[in-house]
């Protein structure tokens, strides 16, 4: 096996063993609400991080002004209370067009 392989292997084994120390732990015990209330925003909180390094390339470097015009169109589409699915069209449709425009 490759070193990758073996990481790959490896981070597996940490993800599955750290998603059983909380039952094995906590029984059938609730987390304080405190702690329930950061575990419920961080979920967000990574999908806009990736959103954002998607966006900006790697190093910041690379904006793509289709990509952000078709991620403003969609949250444009989300306050005029569009569903997620028609939403995400919206955006999809606006980055396919400006990146057709822009020949890029």
């Amino acid at each position: 096996m490759t070193t990758l392989w073996w990481a790959i292997l490896g981070a597996a084994v940490v993800s599955f063993a750290f998603k059983a120390v909380g039952p094995a732990v906590l029984g059938d015990r609730q987390l304080p609400t405190p702690a329930r209330a950061v575990i419920a925003l961080l979920a967000p909180a990574l999908l806009a991080g990736l959103v954002v390094v998607a966006v900006t390339g790697p190093g910041w470097k690379d904006l793509d002004l289709a990509l952000v015009a078709g991620l403003a169109a969609a949250a444009g589409a989300r306050l005029c209370r569009a569903g997620m699915l028609v939403a995400v069209l919206v955006g999809v449709v606006v980055t396919a067009l400006l990146r057709l425009a822009l020949g890029a």
